[in-house]
Order: C-alpha cells, then structure tokens, then sequence
C-alpha cells in the first residue's frame, strides 16, 4: 500500500514538473545583426527618448557610476536582489541581438529573446498597455545608444525562486495582459484617456503606489494606488484616502508632477524624484498635464480649484511655535535643526519653506519616508529646484530622531501616533544598495 501510495505521489510530481515546463516554454527568437543607429529615422529615437523617460526607465536600468541604460542595479525585493538587465545594443551583453519583434515580446509578456522569463520587477504586466508605435518607438532609441559591454550579475534569490521557468506559474496567476485598464471610460476626456494611457502603461505609477500579495503581485480592486512600501519609503496614496490636509487638485498635481514641489504639498523626495527630474524632464506639458487630470479623477478632484480655508489655517497655526524651550525633547531638536528652514509666519507657506504640516511624509500611515529625509536628507537635484537638505544621521540618534518624528506628527498633524519609531529608524538608518546607487548618482 505505502509503495502505491509513493508511486502515486512520485507520478503526480513527474506530471506537475512536466506541465510546469510545457506552461512555460518559449521559443528563442533569432538573434539579428545590431541594426546602426542611422537605420532609424531621427523622429521615432526622439520620440523614444521621451517614452523612455516617462517609462523612468534610466533609474532602474543604471548601476552606481555605471553608464547610462546599461543596468546592473541592484533591486531589493521581499525574496532577493535581482539586477536589472544591460539595454545597450552590445551584441554580448545587451539587446544588439534582439530584433524589434524579440524586444515587444520582452516588454509586453516578460520573455527574453532566449525565451527565458523575465522577472516580474520588470513590469510587463503594465507594458502590456503599450501599443505598437511606442514600443517600437523605444527599441529604436536604445538601439542609437552606444552599446556599452556590460553582464548583468546574476539574481541573488534563494532556489527554487531564482529558477526562471517558475515564473511562468507566477505569471499564470497574477499576469493578466492589459489587466489594468480600461484606457477609455464614457464620459472621459481625450486627456483622460492620454493619462490612463501613461500612467497604467508605460508609466506604471500603480506599481510603486499599490501594495502587493504575499508573492509579489499587484492588489487589485480598491487596494490600488493605496500606498505601499518601496525602497524603503513609503509611496502615498494616489486616491481620495490620501490623508494630506489640503486635496490634491489637478493644478497641484500638475505642479508637482512637472517642477517637483509645490508649496502645498512639499516636495518630491526618494524613489520619487528621479521620476520627475529625469524622467518626465523631457515630457510635453500636455503629457503632464494629461497625467494630472487622470489622477486628479481618482483622488475625486476633478474641476475644483483650492483657495486657502480652515485647513490651511489650522496646519498654519500649528507651525507658530517659538524658539523658546520646550517640555518635550522634539520641539527643543526641531527648533535647534530645523526651524529657521521650516518656518512660515504668513497665511500661506512659501515654496522654498516646505511646510511638515502639510506633506504626504508626515501625515502617510507610514513614517518610512520621514525618516529617511530625516537621516539622509535631500539633494539637491531633489525637492524644491536648487535646494537642498542636509540629513541628521551623523547628529541624532534613533531615539532622538524618532522622538523628533513623534512630536512633529502629534503637533502638525490630526493622525495617529506612529508606534515603534525608535526600531523602525534603527532599520532604515543604512541605505540599501539600490538608495545608495540613486543618491550617489545625483
């Protein structure tokens, strides 16, 4: 009976390993001569250009002092580091051997052009979105780019999860292509449309800004764009549950989105900040624009205007402390480091003041972000243009700097005390590898 029962078991295994391969093989896509950079004409590598940037696909794909597109960044995730892949077109090391059919298969359905499964940090599963012109768009751009004879260092993830033909159960589970549309509702404006278009495409701003499952895929339905851990930070909420004082209107989120501050909501800071200052530099303002007015309809701000009221006062209000001692450790730390920068006495804070009250660190669920601008500051190509912070991981503690945390949520903001600071600064006081790489490259 036992050895009917083992043989059972082991056939059973056979077949599952077996359907497991056939799920996932991929045919090899022939490889071709690196087309020359004069084979495109010089409008369609434009245009790639820009798509390239709005995809923010330089940040990912360039390594600390590595050259630009020609990968090796190490990327953190819940199951290891996996290093992002060479998109030169040397003929070895990056995609000079892909045709344009192997590179649409690559971004659309995550396979290489051996026909091994991507990862799914690349995110195809947004990409699917992308129509014809713009891929081949995007191949024609990184085809005119010097070839640079970069490998890409293996993943660094424990066996089986390193094991690329697992990937295909994955995607059998989680990918579903042009899963995150519509791209077009009734009713919806032809700028609408362009923002879904390149938010939920190549944009892929819901896979920072939504939290994800146990193994690693997107949450659907009203989880998305309800914030979610990255890098170390924490990306607010692209909802109407964005728990800011003053509501992100279109003409905020324009601001934001194109200057990368605004004097209502602060300024833009980690992973965040190369999006706007490289990647969306180069992008028409209708396009910035277009993504305002799509986020602008899921935060429920669609046609409303902000002038100053309650809200603004009270946060206002809040920030008229004076320089005095105080009974608690955090005002006395806030006054001596960050006082004479963070203080506003008029009605309305100025741009170059950025006022705590007012900010998604500060008032997030999650205090990741305000730790890390507290420990590490922000350079000076973040946050308001030409400024900078400097960080205070040299100068406090853990426990000075989640006291200064604590205080400054309790006095600037109506939200819940956060609870472990002190461990969670102790976490986030060294960089990962991959924060490292973003701010040594700016």
């Amino acid at each position: 009976m036992f050895k009917r029962l083992l043989l059972i078991l082991i056939g059973l295994v056979v077949v599952g390993f077996a359907g497991l391969l056939i799920l996932a093989y991929r045919p090899a896509i022939a490889p071709i001569a690196p087309p020359s950079a004069s084979s495109f004409p010089t409008e369609r590598i434009a245009r790639g250009k820009i798509l390239a940037g709005l995809g923010d696909c330089a940040v990912c794909h360039t390594r600390k002092d590595g050259q630009t597109y020609a990968g090796g960044y190490p990327m953190e995730t819940g199951f290891g580091t996996i290093y992002s892949s060479n998109l030169t077109p040397d003929p070895d090391t990056g995609i000079g051997h892909w045709s344009e059919a192997a590179f649409a298969r690559a971004m659309r359905q995550g396979v290489a052009r051996d026909g091994s499964h991507l990862f799914p940090a690349f995110p195809y599963d947004h990409f699917s979105l992308v129509n014809d012109e713009d891929i081949g768009d995007l191949y024609a751009y990184f085809m005119s780019l010097a070839p640079v004879k970069a490998a890409t260092p293996p993943v660094d993830m424990p066996f089986p999860l390193s094991w690329r033909t697992l990937q295909a159960g994955w995607k059998l589970l989680f990918f579903h292509p042009k899963a995150y549309g519509p791209l077009t509702a009734p009713g919806k404006s032809p700028e609408w449309e362009r923002g879904a278009y390149l938010a939920e495409g190549l944009g892929h701003c819901s896979a920072c800004h939504s939290p994800r499952n146990a193994l690693g895929g997107e949450k659907t339905g009203d989880a998305r764009y309800s914030g979610a851990q990255i890098d170390r930070w924490y990306a607010p909420p692209l909802a109407a549950t964005n728990p800011t004082p003053i509501p992100w209107t279109e003409d905020e989120l324009y601001g934001y989105l194109r200057t990368g501050a605004t004097a209502l909501h602060g300024s833009s800071a980690g992973p965040m900040a190369p999006v706007i200052y490289e990647g969306l530099r180069e992008a028409p303002d209708s396009d910035i624009r277009a993504l305002a007015v799509y986020f602008a309809d899921r935060f429920g701000t669609t046609g409303q205007q902000y002038t100053p009221d309650a809200r603004l006062s009270k946060v206002m209000d809040s920030n008229k402390l004076g320089s005095a001692h105080q009974p608690r450790q955090g005002a006395n730390l806030f006054n001596a480091a960050c006082a004479s920068c963070h203080y506003n006495s008029a009605a309305v804070p100025t741009l170059v003041r950025p006022e705590l009250g007012l900010s998604s660190a500060l008032n997030a669920s999650d205090p990741s972000s305000l730790i890390q601008i507290i420990l590490h500051g922000i350079n000076i190509k973040e946050g308001v243009p030409d400024t900078m912070m400097p960080g205070f991981s040299r100068t406090l503690d853990d426990a000075q700097v989640a006291e200064l945390a604590s205080w400054l949520r309790s006095t600037r903001t109506s939200q819940p005390p956060w609870q472990d600071l002190e461990a969670q600064v102790a976490k986030l006081r060294t960089l990962p590898a991959s924060a490292e790489s973003q701010k040594s490259s700016q």
